[in-house]
């Protein structure tokens, strides 16, 4: 594993009793990386991200994170190694607090409570709507502010790497700008991050990396600018 690699997948093959979802995937998310993992709806991606998380279990292959092989280990293992999901449709916990939501996020962290609370100013200095609405119900919020909360909630964990999980699903454009001026900032402050997405066009104009995943396999890489480029990428997913 090279110095510089943060993640790395080597040959992951998943399956849903006899269904073959992953076949034998390989990728590689170096330090201080965006890296986009796109395709189709079915293609793998979501089983990818949950593999990765310890979510679902894979059948072969080997899964590294910082030189050390977690493959199958528990989710919340995982968790307190460094690695930080955020799930398609947000999941945030609906009836408690947008504070208590964050709270939560840091159920791992081993910090004092000043330096806890530094955690979620921070958060609310990256999104100022999120400290007026603190005090509010989660589950009242807009499906942005909603997105919004749940990298919040992740980022208490204080991630060496994030995981997106088709963070623009369903938001309105305003949002997903917002979102991804985010997930450009967070790479400034030397997040690693992982995404998956939808907007095919929007993930790859702020990768490094990517990876175009079909029907369980990895069918082109390269980077990221380079992608956006590409006759088959751009046939398939940038709607040219």
């Amino acid at each position: 594993m090279e110095n510089d690699c943060m993640l790395q997948i080597d040959n992951l093959h998943v399956f849903y009793d006899n269904i073959h979802a992953l076949k034998g995937i390989s990728l590689k998310v170096k330090k201080g990386e965006i890296v986009s993992l796109i395709g189709a709806n079915g293609a793998g991606k979501t089983t990818t991200l949950q593999s990765i998380s310890g979510l679902i279990p894979s059948k072969k292959g080997v899964i590294q994170f910082e030189n050390e092989n977690i493959t199958n280990f528990a989710s919340h293992i995982i968790c307190q190694k460094g690695i930080a999901q955020v799930p398609e449709g947000r999941r945030i916990f609906s009836k408690l607090l947008v504070k208590d939501n964050l709270k939560l996020g840091s159920f791992t962290v081993n910090d004092s409570p000043e330096n806890l609370e530094k955690d979620r100013a921070k958060f609310y200095k990256t999104f100022p709507r999120m400290s007026e609405r603190k005090n509010q119900m989660a589950g009242t919020l807009s499906g942005g502010e909603q997105q919004m909360l749940a990298m919040g909630r992740a980022l208490m964990s204080r991630p060496k790497l994030l995981i997106l999980d088709e963070p623009s699903m369903g938001l309105s454009p305003l949002f997903v700008k917002e979102i991804f001026n985010v997930i450009k900032k967070l790479k400034t402050e030397g997040v690693t991050i992982l995404l998956v997405e939808q907007n095919a066009k929007m993930a790859l104009s702020v990768a490094d990396y990517a990876y175009v995943i079909e029907t369980g396999k990895i069918t082109i890489e390269g980077k990221a600018r380079d992608l956006l480029n590409n006759p088959d990428v751009k046939k398939a997913y940038l709607g040219a």
